[in-house]
């Protein structure tokens, strides 16, 4: 039997490092999400001069938030269809693939229910999106507290293999992934900031 014969061809090579560099994709865009979040936790602390703030990094997050349940429901996809490479990485814990809709639900919820908000601006109507807001908010504290400390441990090797710019394929098309999320979040808060005058700013 040649080398030739048993040598792995460039696509199975991709496809045996698809699961290191999905979880490298989403632990990098996991850790912007982190930091886009930490920063729109201070606005809620002072909504009233913080409100244009909080309106932007809203819209903002929902290019990286988008692009983080694609890469959870990839991984979910590929591995209940049976591919090779993901089914010996494994599956997470089942506590967390139950966690895991859940916490996808109240995602889209609570970007969908602040988009209305600054669609509709105050009145009866906002009340009662408000409500959702604000309910959709907490159960996503408490689910993205669980997700979040269940897996903080792994962010550091993950983002940092990724800047050592270890032998793992798909490193520019990840990086261009994660920029691209930025650049359509960006565009969305900057279209959609002049809705804050709605709520009299």
């Amino acid at each position: 039997m040649t080398t030739a014969s048993v040598a792995p061809s460039r696509q199975e090579q991709r496809q045996s490092h698809g699961p290191e560099g999905n979880a490298r994709l989403t632990g990098a865009v996991g850790t912007v999400l982190l930091v886009l979040f930490a920063v729109q936790g201070v606005t809620i602390l002072s909504l009233t001069q913080l409100l244009p703030v909080h309106f932007f990094f809203g819209m903002l997050i929902i290019g990286p938030v988008l692009l983080k349940i694609g890469t959870t429901v990839y991984r979910a996809f590929r591995y209940y269809t049976g591919a090779p490479a993901f089914r010996r990485h494994g599956a997470p814990h089942i506590a967390l693939r139950l966690l895991g809709p859940l916490q996808i639900l109240m995602s889209v919820s609570l970007l969908t229910t602040g988009m209305t908000l600054a669609l509709v601006g105050p009145g009866t109507l906002a009340q009662q999106v408000l409500f959702l807001h604000k309910a959709s908010f907490w159960l996503w504290v408490g689910l993205t507290s669980i997700h979040v400390l269940t897996h903080l441990w792994r962010l550091p090797r993950l983002v940092g293999s990724e800047l050592r710019r270890d032998a793992v394929p798909g490193r520019g098309l990840r990086w261009t992934l994660l920029a691209s999320s930025l650049a359509t979040g960006a565009l969305i808060a900057l279209w959609g900031q002049h809705l804050v005058t709605n709520w009299g700013r």
